[in-house]
């Protein structure tokens, strides 16, 4: 196809050996970018996200079919010797290992990091866990429970109310991405040095990194962080704001748009009132602000205020349910979304695709998650092939 380039990892091989979330998402990500991912499951179980249902698609659970497009799936007994063999012969030829099991798992099944580098010493050799593998090694890493431990629960819910999580288990998301950044990192640093790297990257190490100004608050000026709702601790105003109807986000990041704000919403006098003139005086007095604000925005609707705000470049938006915000990103012509294809080529399901856009461009795969073990047969064979081994490509 004229203009289309060949995929950015065409040609990179991952065997991945984790399940549930944030190794999923990074070895999904690299597959949407065109590495071929080989997903080793147990027979007859899986991914135990496979079982996490309700809500189920045509494809089977949405958890599993969230992160788990473009892959085969090959299912192995590591208990089993002959399964291990195979495992074996798969991470000798892989670029990419990646795992998520507790530390001193893989090593178990002669699978450690060592072991493969002994026998493949150019692959990057990536591990996932909770709380490291020191000594938080026994310790089990879930979202929930990084987000109270690691802090975030402790600065997410209002102010008068208990630590909540956030919607989704962003923990693991987060991490997956910086699983993804590092095993980038080193394939780029290999084609350089020929050599491989172990990457090790853990919820709890993952989380902090994303605490960001919050973090840093405590670092820096030893201020510790509490909830505040949807408030800002820093910027004002930065928050929900009721109007007529329904509340409004509002995000002023600067005194220009604050004045903006002031102007539209017919209060330019408070450009000059010492209490909001800056971003600190607003902070200071964010009580006050926030009453005045409301009482203007209660004469319209926050659908019309969003209109008319937007037309003065204040960065502000009503509140949207999911299905909400995926029509408004086709709205702006981001196409969030794609189909994902069976084996012959039909459309089985839609899914939000990979966030990243190319120029030039190129096309990338859209095969459905797979089935349980709907591989095995093809790969089992490629594996046990000697003369496959020499020329190293996988089935199709």
């Amino acid at each position: 196809m004229t203009g289309l380039r060949q995929c950015p990892l065409a040609g990179v091989l991952v065997a991945d050996f984790s399940r549930i979330l944030a190794g999923p998402y990074a070895t999904m990500s690299l597959a949407d970018l065109g590495a071929r991912v080989v997903k080793v499951e147990r027979p007859e179980v899986g991914d135990d996200t496979r079982a996490w249902a309700p809500p189920r698609s045509a494809t089977g659970s949405t958890y599993f079919d969230s992160v788990n497009r473009n892959k085969q799936s090959l299912a192995l007994d590591l208990t089993d010797a002959a399964d291990r063999r195979l495992a074996a012969e798969l991470v000798q030829r892989a670029d990419v290992v990646i795992e998520n099991f507790r530390p001193g798992t893989m090593e178990r099944y002669g699978l450690g990091y060592q072991e493969v580098r002994e026998a493949n010493p150019g692959v990057i050799y990536a591990s996932i866990t909770g709380f490291g593998s020191g000594a938080g090694a026994d310790y089990l890493g879930y979202d929930f429970l990084v987000q109270a431990v690691g802090g975030l629960m402790s600065v997410s819910g209002s102010a008068d109310g208990p630590p909540t999580k956030a919607g989704v288990a962003l923990v693991d998301v987060l991490t997956g991405k910086d699983a993804e950044i590092g095993i980038l990192a080193a394939l780029f640093a290999r084609q350089h040095t020929g050599e491989g790297a172990r990457i090790e990257v853990n919820l709890l190490s993952s989380l902090q990194a994303a605490l960001v100004n919050q973090a840093q608050a405590y670092l820096g000026a030893g201020v510790v962080a509490s909830r505040m709702g949807n408030a800002h601790p820093s910027i004002a105003p930065y928050q929900l704001l009721e109007c007529a109807d329904h509340p409004l986000a509002i995000a002023c990041g600067n005194d220009g748009q604050f004045g903006a704000l002031a102007r539209e919403i017919g209060l330019p006098e408070l450009t000059t009132d010492s209490r909001f003139a800056t971003n600190a005086a607003r902070v200071a007095n964010r009580t006050a602000l926030v009453h005045i604000l409301e009482a203007a925005l209660a004469l319209d609707t926050a659908q019309s205020w969003t209109r008319r705000l937007v037309k003065v470049h204040v960065p502000a938006g009503p509140v949207a349910t999911i299905d909400e915000g995926i029509r408004f990103a086709q709205s702006l012509g981001l196409s969030p979304t794609m189909s994902v294809h069976d084996s012959a080529g039909n459309p089985v399901a839609s899914q939000i695709r990979s966030p990243i856009t190319w120029l030039p461009a190129f096309e990338p795969p859209s095969s459905a998650p797979p089935q349980l073990g709907e591989h095995s047969e093809a790969l089992r064979a490629w594996l046990s092939d000697d003369q496959q081994a020499r020329v190293n490509r996988l089935p199709e």
